[in-house]
């Protein structure tokens, strides 16, 4: 299959069969990084369906992936009634054990395409993509939510090949007219490993730098936070029992005061004699 600027360019016209095309990789104008690691963004098949013979009625396209496996140029997309496969990617395990019904949008007329002109305004910008790319794997919920019933465009695994094949079906019959071949193999990225990662600060910008220090800071901080929430906590501690010291030694020195008050009482206690008795005694004694 041409680009998708060639084709614009020669207005939209055939240049074979359809089943003589392929799907293509977005081209980097559109897509810069294409694919990742679970997505793969591909051109629609824009006047791939379109021939000397307008087709009457209206149609859609489907787009099945599956995964790089033997004999996968020949895998077929319809049952012998010629009605299109209805599998998901639940049931192929992603595409492992066969094709999966991935996405369904409507044949858009070459006459139809929005002007690629405008594709610098922000405000069309998506909506000329969204006429013209397709991203396979860029639904990250269908797999987990209980309540979606759509077509389930998960995402696709990382460092894995897929092949893909768009389809138009006939919505009045809903039987294919036509397919393209499948696609060439294309593989999704594969992770960086950490030893690969460059970490030298010469490939850095200075912000980056600055940014990179505060973060590795952090933890030092903390750190330093904590040790002095607890020295604080035990210093709070002693000052409260040198206080609960001192204060029962104002109680003990309080207690002899109290009895200071009532010496009277303790000198009344006295084993000798009053001295006017001793005195009356001393005088009997003499008698």
């Amino acid at each position: 299959m041409p680009p998708l600027w060639a084709m614009l360019a020669l207005g939209c016209l055939r240049t074979g069969s359809a089943v003589d095309l392929q799907p293509q990789l977005a081209s980097v104008t559109f897509a810069t990084n294409n694919p990742t690691l679970t997505t793969v963004a591909l051109e629609k098949p824009l006047c791939m369906f379109d021939s000397t013979e307008q087709l009457s009625g209206s149609y859609e396209v489907y787009l099945y992936v599956m995964a790089d496996l033997a004999g996968s140029r020949n895998t077929s997309i319809q049952d012998r009634d010629g009605i299109p496969l209805k599998t998901t990617f639940q049931q192929t395990m992603g595409g492992r054990t066969g094709p999966y019904k991935a996405a369904a949008f409507d044949l858009t007329s070459c006459s139809d395409l929005p002007s690629l002109n405008a594709v610098g305004d922000v405000n069309q910008a998506s909506g000329i993509l969204d006429a013209y790319l397709i991203r396979v794997g860029d639904n990250r919920t269908c797999l987990w939510d209980p309540n979606f019933w759509g077509l389930c465009n998960a995402p696709l695994s990382a460092a894995t090949a897929y092949r893909f094949k768009y389809v138009l079906v006939n919505v009045s019959t809903g039987l294919v007219q036509d397919e393209s071949l499948w696609s060439d193999a294309i593989r999704t990225n594969q992770p960086t490993p950490y030893a690969a990662i460059d970490t030298w600060p010469g490939r850095r910008s200075g912000g980056m730098i600055v940014i990179t220090s505060i973060l590795g800071s952090l933890p030092f901080f903390l750190l330093v936070g904590f040790a002095g929430a607890i020295a604080l906590s035990f210093v709070d501690m002693g000052s409260s029992d040198g206080e609960t010291t001192h204060d029962s030694q104002i109680t003990q020195e309080a207690v002899p005061k109290s009895l200071g008050t009532s010496e009277p009482a303790y000198t009344s206690v006295n084993l000798r004699p009053p001295l006017d008795r001793a005195e009356v005694f001393s005088s009997k004694l003499q008698d």
